[in-house]
């Protein structure tokens, strides 16, 4: 169920990633740190794994990211006693803005230029774990993957997806777990609504159902083996299960292309063969 015990989960995540750094022979991580819930999960999971000094966060505000985004970020780094570093990556984006409008002969499209922005982000973050020798941990989630909501080659690219078998709603279950005894990921993290940051006020909802309406629909689908006919028939809105059905096929091209993920329920959304799952004790 969604309501899955965030204490489980979390347990399962830090032994994970504790165990994968081990066998890999690898002992630090990078973190790309956006200001937003599933970055802030993921660093904290990490830090406690790993212990605070083996984890390097980057923040990489872009022309659209928000100012309280990156003190949150700096807040959250800071409660963990995480070392981070501010790249900017306006003038990168802005050069290559120009170089696409020469190349296509005509304006960049919306899509283009957001993408664009992850896939900087991207390189960014690879060039830090080639320098360092660090291994870069993917902050995605579930129910982004589901929909094909994010960017080959950019947010999708790392070498280990910490969230990819946690849905959305569980990643704020599991971090309220995380703040159990005191504040570390801050409150406005959790409360703001969940947005990419690749455009003026974007929010994932503009793409996507709300969360609390997705969610539900991608467990019955996924976890519960049911139909989109036995969803329809029990009342859920026709429209919205023929949109998620169609997001979810027209995307699973990327499933093949993205890195290994942490295994935690029994119906993980990529092949076996990049499912990694730890027994507990």
């Amino acid at each position: 169920m969604l309501n899955s015990d965030p204490k489980l989960i979390y347990d399962r995540l830090v032994i994970s990633v504790r165990r994968f750094f081990r066998d890999a022979g690898r002992e630090r991580a990078v973190i790309g740190l956006s200001g937003g819930i599933d970055s802030a999960v993921v660093l904290a999971i990490a830090a406690h794994a790993l212990g605070k000094d083996n984890v390097q966060a980057i923040l990489m505000p872009s022309p659209f990211s928000t100012l309280h985004s990156v003190t949150d970020a700096v807040e959250l780094a800071d409660n963990l006693g995480v070392k981070y570093s501010v790249f900017p990556i306006e003038g990168v984006y802005n050069k290559f803005f120009k170089e696409f409008e020469e190349l296509f002969g005509e304006d960049v499209k919306k899509l283009t230029r957001e993408n664009l922005q992850a896939r900087i982000r991207g390189v960014v973050l690879m060039g830090w774990s080639n320098q360092n020798g660090s291994l870069l941990l993917n902050t995605s989630n579930k129910s982004e993957i589901a929909m094909g909501y994010g960017t080959l080659y950019g947010d999708l690219t790392g070498a280990l997806m910490v969230l990819a078998d946690i849905y959305k709603l569980q990643v704020y279950s599991v971090a309220k777990y995380i703040n159990r005894e005191e504040t570390i990921i801050p409150e406005s993290i959790i409360t703001k609504a969940p947005s990419a940051e690749l455009s003026h006020d974007q929010k994932d909802s503009d793409s996507l159902p709300e969360y609390s309406v997705l969610d539900p629909v991608l467990w019955s689908l996924i976890e519960e083996k049911r139909t989109p006919a036995d969803l329809i028939s029990a009342g859920t809105d026709i429209s919205l299960v023929n949109r998620i059905v169609h997001l979810m096929n027209v995307s699973k091209f990327k499933g093949y292309q993205l890195p290994q993920m942490i295994q935690v329920g029994n119906s993980p959304l990529l092949p076996a063969e990049k499912c990694l799952f730890y027994d507990l004790d």
